[in-house]
C-alpha cells in the first residue's frame, strides 16, 4: 500500500474519532451533565480521546497487516444520567451527536471533492487533497453508519433504548453484556465489510453524478 495512503488514513481516522467523541461530550454538557467536560473531553485535541488499542494499534494492524481500511475507536465518553434533565430523551441526542458530527464532516468533504473533481488533476497538491478528502468522506460515513448499528455499546443502542418503552428498553438492555461478542461476530461473517463496500459504491456513485 502507498505510504501516503497509510498516513492519510491514520490522520483522517484520528480526526473522525476526535470529532465524534468531542460531540458526544459537548451534547452531554448541553443536556446538563458536566462529567465528560470536567474530564477534558469537549476538546478537538486527539490526545484527550485516544485509546491505545482502538485508536492506534488496531488501525495500524488493519492497514499494514490486513491491507484493510483504517478503523477504530476512542475512549468512551462518560455520561452520568442523574445529571440529565430528561435522561432517556437526552441520551438519544447525546448518542446521535457523534454520528451527526461524522456525517457533517463527510458532507463538507464531499462538497470539497466535487470542487476538486472539476479542477485540473495534473498537480501533486491537488492529487493529495483529493486523496485526503476522499478518505475523509469514506471514513466519516463508515464510522457514522457503524455506530448507528443498534448493538450495545454502539450509539445506535442508545438511540433505540431512548425511543422504546420502559419495559422494552429494560429487555433490550439484557443484550448489553453480549454486545461486543455480537460485534465481533458481525466482523467475522463479513457484515462490516459489506457495509464498507456499500459506502464505497455510494460515494463513488455520488462523485460520478456530480
Amino acid at each position: 500500500m502507498d505510504w501516503r495512503i497509510i498516513i492519510i488514513q491514520v490522520f483522517v481516522l484520528l480526526f473522525a474519532i476526535t470529532i465524534h467523541e468531542a460531540s458526544h461530550a459537548w451534547a452531554a454538557m448541553k443536556m446538563g451533565d458536566p462529567t465528560a467536560s470536567a474530564m477534558g473531553r469537549v476538546s478537538l485535541n486527539p490526545l484527550a480521546h485516544i485509546d491505545p488499542f482502538g485508536t492506534v494499534i488496531l488501525p495500524l494492524i488493519l492497514i499494514l497487516v490486513l491491507r484493510a481500511p483504517a478503523f477504530g475507536w476512542a475512549k468512551p465518553v462518560m455520561v452520568n444520567p442523574r445529571n440529565l434533565r430528561h435522561p432517556r430523551r437526552d441520551n438519544v441526542w447525546i448518542s446521535l451527536a457523534g454520528p451527526a458530527a461524522n456525517l457533517a464532516a463527510a458532507t463538507i468533504s464531499l462538497m470539497i471533492l466535487v470542487i476538486l473533481k472539476h479542477l485540473p488533476q495534473n498537480s501533486s497538491p491537488l492529487e493529495a487533497l483529493f486523496m485526503i478528502f476522499y478518505a475523509a468522506v469514506m471514513i466519516n460515513v463508515f464510522l457514522a453508519v457503524f455506530n448507528l448499528i443498534p448493538i450495545p455499546p454502539l450509539d445506535g443502542s442508545g438511540i433505540l433504548a431512548g425511543i422504546l418503552s420502559d419495559e422494552a428498553a429494560a429487555k433490550y438492555d439484557r443484550i448489553r453484556p453480549y454486545g461486543f461478542i455480537i460485534i465481533i461476530g458481525l466482523v467475522y461473517v463479513g457484515v462490516l465489510d459489506f457495509f464498507f463496500r456499500l459506502v464505497q459504491l455510494f460515494i463513488s456513485a455520488l462523485l460520478g453524478f456530480f
